[in-house]
C-alpha cells in the first residue's frame, strides 16, 4: 500500500476517484483549494484506490493521508471520466487556441497596420510610411519589442471603448526597443530604444497616455545607457484627452526626460512631414536631426500662429526644410524616409563600436588635392575622403556655417569626429555660424568618446565691423572654451594657412594642444596672414618706394621672405609643430596617433558657454 498525502494545508474541493478504481501515475485524484487556488493531487503510480479518508469540503493539514493506492495488478473497475476545472487541460486534447490568448492576439491586431486599410491608404497617398513600417526599416528583423501597444487615447469620457480601439491605436505612438546594425555590433551593442509618433493616429499628437509611454522609454533608455531614435512628426500637445483632471498639462516630465539624454547617450530625431509645437520641442533636443525635404518643423503649427494674432498660414509656410536645413535646425537632409532611416543608422553606428573591415583609400592621391597657386581655392573634403574609410563619411550640418565642414567617419574602422576649413567659403575665414557649428560637435564628440581630427586651411577668424555686429567675439571664443574641456583625443594636420587665433582654435587652443599637430608641405604659418603682416609691418619700407613696378617688386620680396620664414619646414625646425610629412602620409599618422592616445574618463568639466 501506498499513501497520498496531502501537500498543503488546504480543503478538499472535490474527489475525482471512488475506492476500487484503477488509476495510473499522474491521473488526478482530487482538487485541493487553498488561498483561493485550486490544486491538482495526482498518483505517484499505478494501482487501485482504496479508502477515501476524508470527504469533500473537509479541511486537510500539511502531510496528511488522503488516500491509500494499493500496488499490484490493476483491478476491473476503470477510472470514471470527470471534469478537469478549466485551464488544466493539455494542449493536444484543446481544439484551437485558448479564448484569453484568442482575445489578447485579437487586441494586438487591432493596433496593427493592416487593421487600418482606410489610414493607411490616406497616409501612402502622401508619399509617406506608417510608424510601423519605419520602426520595420529602422530596427534588424525581429528584434522589436513594443511596450505599451494596447494604450488608447485617454477620452473614455467622451468616446466608446469600440472607437478608441479602432481609431486611437497606441495613442499614437508606438514605443519599445529594437536591435540597429546588430550584424556588425552585436545584440547587446545595438539594443535602442525607438519612438515613433503615428500621425495617422489623432495626427501624431501627444497625448496623456503616449506622453506615459514616452517617460516610461526614456527612463529605461537613461538607466542602461541605451541610444533613442525618435521619429517626431506631428502637431504637438492635444486638448481633447479628458478622463484626466487636468488644466495646462504643463506638469509632465517628458521634455525634462528628454533633454536629460543629452550627453548620455545617442538621440537622433528624423522628422517626415510636419512637426510642430511639443513634436519640435523634443526633436530640437535631439543630438542630430534627420529630416526630409517635404518636411516642415515649427515651434508653433498654423493654428497656434493664428491663435496668437500673427497671421493665417499653411503649414507648408512654416518652418521648410530649406529653411531649416540652412539656419542649422536641420543636420542631415534626405530626399525620403527610406533615405532618414538608412541616415540614422549610419549615425548610431559611429557610436557602436570599431568595424573589422574597412576599405582604404587612395592615399597618394593627397599629394595632389592642395593647388601649387598658394591663392587657388579647392575642396577640403577631397582630403577627408582621401584620409578616411571608403563609404564611411556622413557630413553633419552642411547648410549651416559652411566655413567649417564637420563629418563623423572611420580611420581603419575606428570612429572619429572630423573638423575642416573651407577655403571656398571667405577663404577658410571662421565666422560666427562657422564657430558655433564647430563648438557644438567638439560638444558632440566630447559627450561620447570619439576622438577629434581637424584639417586647417584659415586665414583666422573672420574680421570688420560687420563680423563684430554678430557678435563674433562670443561666437568665436567658444572655440577655445569648449576645447578646454575636451577628453578625447585631438589631431591636427594643417593643409595650408594656419593664421592667428583662427588657426589656434582650430588646434583645440594651440599647437601643442592635440596629441600632435603635422603639416603638409603646403603649410605656411603666421601671427595674421602674410600679405597684411607685409603692409602693416613694412609700411615705412614701402612708402618710401614710390609708387609702381619698384614698391610692387619690393612688397612681392618681402611676402616671400615671410613666406619662407613661416614656411612649413622651417616651423618644424622651432618645434612649433611635430612633424611635416607626405600628404599620403597623413592616415598612417593619424592612425598610429589613435592607437596612442586615450579617452580620459567622464569627469564632466565646469565652464560657461561664451554664449
Amino acid at each position: 500500500m501506498k499513501a497520498v498525502h496531502s501537500p498543503l494545508q488546504a480543503r478538499i474541493v472535490q474527489w475525482q476517484v471512488a475506492p476500487g478504481d484503477s488509476v495510473q501515475a499522474g491521473d488526478v485524484l482530487l482538487i485541493l483549494e487553498a488561498m483561493k487556488m485550486e490544486h491538482e493531487v495526482r498518483a505517484s503510480a499505478a494501482g487501485q484506490v482504496g479508502e477515501l479518508l476524508f470527504a469533500a469540503d473537509e479541511l486537510v493539514e500539511a502531510g496528511a493521508v488522503l488516500a491509500m493506492l494499493q500496488s499490484g495488478p490493476l483491478g476491473s473497475s476503470p477510472l470514471p471520466a470527470f471534469t478537469v476545472p478549466s485551464g488544466s487541460e493539455a494542449p493536444s486534447e484543446r481544439q484551437g487556441l485558448r479564448p484569453d490568448l484568442q482575445r489578447v492576439l485579437d487586441r494586438h491586431a487591432t493596433t496593427q497596420d493592416a487593421s487600418r486599410p482606410q489610414a493607411m491608404a490616406k497616409r501612402h497617398g502622401l508619399g509617406l510610411r506608417s510608424a510601423r513600417e519605419n520602426i520595420a526599416d529602422l530596427c534588424d528583423e525581429a528584434s522589436f519589442i513594443e511596450y505599451g501597444a494596447l494604450a488608447v487615447a485617454a477620452q473614455r469620457g467622451r468616446r466608446s471603448e469600440d472607437d478608441l480601439i479602432v481609431n486611437t491605436p497606441a495613442d499614437g505612438m508606438v514605443t519599445g526597443i529594437g536591435s540597429i546594425n546588430g550584424a556588425l555590433f552585436g545584440a547587446e551593442a545595438s539594443r535602442t530604444v525607438v519612438l515613433a509618433y503615428d500621425a495617422t493616429v489623432l495626427a501624431g499628437t501627444q497625448g496623456m497616455r503616449n506622453h506615459q509611454k514616452t517617460d516610461r522609454m526614456l527612463g529605461i533608455s537613461l538607466q542602461n545607457k541605451l541610444p533613442v531614435v525618435l521619429f517626431a512628426e506631428g502637431g504637438g500637445g492635444r486638448p481633447g484627452d479628458t478622463d484626466m483632471p487636468v488644466v495646462a498639462g504643463l506638469h509632465v516630465s517628458t521634455f525634462a526626460s528628454y533633454a536629460r539624454l543629452s550627453g548620455q547617450v545617442p538621440v537622433v530625431g528624423i522628422v517626415a512631414g510636419r512637426c510642430f509645437a511639443g513634436n519640435a520641442a523634443l526633436l530640437g533636443c535631439s543630438d542630430v536631426i534627420i529630416a526630409t525635404r517635404g518636411s516642415n518643423i515649427g515651434m508653433g503649427g498654423p493654428a497656434m500662429v493664428e491663435g496668437g494674432g500673427l497671421g493665417v498660414f499653411t503649414p507648408e509656410q512654416i518652418g521648410p526644410s530649406s529653411m531649416q536645413h540652412g539656419n542649422g535646425v536641420i543636420d542631415l537632409l534626405v530626399d525620403d524616409e527610406a533615405q532618414a532611416v538608412a541616415a540614422a543608422r549610419h549615425y548610431l553606428s559611429f557610436f557602436q563600436g570599431a568595424v573589422k573591415d574597412w576599405l582604404p583609400p587612395d592615399a597618394a592621391s593627397l599629394r595632389d588635392v592642395v593647388p601649387e597657386n598658394r591663392l587657388r581655392v579647392y575642396d577640403t573634403l577631397a582630403v577627408v575622403k582621401g584620409v578616411v574609410d571608403c563609404g564611411s563619411l556622413l557630413s553633419l550640418r552642411s547648410g549651416f556655417g559652411i566655413g567649417i565642414h564637420t563629418a563623423l567617419a572611420r580611420i581603419e574602422g575606428r570612429a572619429v569626429g572630423i573638423l575642416a576649413n573651407n577655403p571656398q567659403h571667405l577663404g577658410g575665414a571662421i565666422d560666427a555660424d562657422a564657430a558655433d557649428k564647430a563648438a557644438r560637435f567638439m560638444q558632440l564628440c566630447n559627450a561620447h568618446g570619439l576622438p577629434l581630427v581637424s584639417f586647417v586651411d584659415t586665414p583666422g577668424f573672420m574680421v570688420g565691423p560687420d563680423m563684430e555686429a554678430q557678435a563674433q567675439v562670443r561666437h568665436v571664443s567658444r572655440m577655445f572654451v569648449l576645447a578646454a574641456a575636451l577628453r578625447v583625443p585631438f589631431f591636427s594636420v594643417v593643409l595650408r594657412k594656419g593664421y592667428g587665433l583662427g588657426a589656434m582654435a582650430m588646434t583645440a587652443g594651440g599647437f601643442h594642444s592635440p596629441m600632435f599637430t603635422v603639416a603638409w608641405p603646403t603649410g605656411e604659418f603666421g601671427a595674421m596672414g602674410l600679405e597684411g603682416a607685409v603692409k602693416l609691418g613694412y609700411r615705412k619700407e614701402l612708402e618710401v618706394v614710390p609708387e609702381g613696378p619698384a614698391r610692387e617688386a619690393l612688397y612681392d620680396e618681402l611676402v616671400a621672405r615671410q613666406y619662407e620664414s613661416g614656411s612649413a619646414l622651417n616651423m618644424a625646425t622651432t618645434l612649433e609643430i611635430d612633424a611635416v610629412i607626405d600628404p599620403a602620409d597623413t592616415r598612417h599618422w593619424l592612425a598610429h596617433g589613435l592607437l596612442s592616445a586615450r579617452v580620459r574618463p567622464d569627469v564632466r568639466a565646469r565652464f560657461v558657454d561664451p554664449w
